[in-house]
């Protein structure tokens, strides 16, 4: 018999907005009552009957002292409102630097609360993530030899994640092969312990290339109190928490709504490129340089009355990062990250201006630009609705209901993104 459901049962901390929605989308996907905030929720009543929490940081590029701090200060959260798993939750291609921040943050977490091992499990097999003796692979090839090599503020140097983690982690890694996971958890289990018989702290990285091999990995870890990943993971910790308690949320939520819409990009990745590039053949879009906009950052009235002239329009409107290499060459890495936060900030600025004009529509891409808007909007809690593509759901605001927000990982969704988001959030004959 099932048990009546009456605490968080999974608590996931992410490092970025995107990643935040991602991860809700999965666990609501399996039909367990899921809410998203922005930062750590100030109310606690809209929690009571919730079975897992997500909380959204901004903390995948800032100083790892300072992602320690928010992480932690998320994890303290969650502890006081007695949640029974905690989930550190970053991007499944490991955006980091050799100064972190998963590492960091994973270790703080480890030492906080005396656990001793944890999983580095970033795949997301759906996605076409996955980890094979300890290489991350990403799109078929492994993620140092692919897009990620060259990201402007996280760019990858080795495909293997004990590597990864050597120079931002301070523990070592242990690597679960195939041969060794396929065996039973008890023999698994037992060269766990031998591996960390005379360690402090250890991290374990397992294969991960099916559905079925993440299906094993919660049947042997799933009780941990720390685990930490990409979203596929959660979808089976989802199931899990389904079999064991009382958590199946029955009220349905609507995708679409009435209004007009608008798309936001701020995103560099291949797979944006791809998006602007469909969405611009069909439909109006603007291009904004962020290079452009560190001589001229006052260019939101300019945008928006282009925008305003054509009423009927949806406009897209992008970063020339997404389809223009060129435009993301800068001279430093100082030079990046302020044409970034520009970017950034005219984006937040677009989608509330968008909304203070009646849109009701806003889809987002990218991971920065995502938690830039959703700031900019006021909105900091979340009821998960449909997904759009895998790990990305419609998000209906706590504070406004009648608003759908979809807010996409880069490297996520199909080629006609935009345009199928536009279309999934508009109100049609139904």
């Amino acid at each position: 018999m099932k048990k009546q459901q009456n605490h968080i049962l999974i608590g996931c901390v992410a490092d970025d907005f995107t990643g935040a929605s991602d991860a809700a989308s999965f666990l609501a996907g399996q039909g367990i009552r899921t809410l998203l905030f922005n930062g750590i929720p100030k109310e606690t009543e809209v929690i009571l009957d919730c079975a897992a929490v997500v909380i959204a940081l901004k903390t995948r590029s800032i100083p790892a002292e300072d992602a320690v701090r928010d992480t932690l200060e998320a994890l303290k959260w969650l502890d006081s409102h007695h949640t029974e798993q905690f989930y550190i939750k970053y991007c499944s291609t490991f955006d980091s630097t050799p100064k972190g921040n998963i590492g960091p943050d994973i270790d703080a977490a480890l030492e906080q609360y005396g656990i001793p091992y944890t999983l580095l499990c970033p795949s997301l097999p759906v996605n076409k993530r996955i980890v094979k003796d300890g290489i991350l692979i990403v799109d078929g090839r492994p993620v140092a030899e692919g897009h990620m090599a060259e990201h402007p503020l996280n760019p990858i140097w080795d495909s293997r994640i004990e590597k990864l983690m050597e120079p931002q982690g301070k523990y070592p890694c242990m690597i679960l092969g195939e041969e060794l996971l396929s065996k039973p958890a008890e023999a698994v289990l037992a060269e766990v312990e031998a591996f960390g018989k005379d360690k402090e702290h250890f991290y374990i990285v397992p294969d991960y290339t099916t559905e079925e091999q993440g299906k094993k990995i919660v049947e042997i870890f799933g009780s941990s109190r720390l685990l930490t990943g990409g979203s596929g993971l959660l979808k089976h910790l989802a199931d899990r928490c389904r079999e064991r308690y009382d958590c199946f949320c029955e009220e349905e939520i609507l995708s679409w709504t009435v209004g007009k819409g608008i798309a936001l990009c701020g995103s560099c990745s291949t797979a944006s490129g791809r998006q602007c590039r469909d969405y611009e053949k069909k439909h109006s879009a603007v291009v904004l340089y962020p290079s452009g906009l560190l001589e001229k950052p006052c260019t939101v009235d300019e945008v928006w009355e282009q925008v305003a002239a054509n009423p009927d329009e949806e406009y897209l409107i992008y970063s020339a990062g997404a389809t223009d290499p060129k435009s993301r060459s800068y001279k430093s890495r100082e030079e990046a990250e302020k044409a970034s936060a520009v970017l950034e900030k005219t984006m937040a600025e677009l989608g509330r201006r968008a909304y203070d004009h009646g849109y009701t529509r806003i889809i987002v891409g990218g991971g920065e630009t995502s938690g830039a808007v959703a700031l900019a909007l006021g909105f900091d809690g979340f009821i998960i609705g449909e997904s759009i593509a895998p790990g990305v759901p419609v998000l209906v605001p706590l504070q406004d209901p009648k608003v759908r927000l979809a807010l996409k990982s880069g490297n996520f969704g199909q080629d006609d993104f935009f345009e199928k988001a536009l279309f999934m959030t508009k109100q049609e004959e139904r």
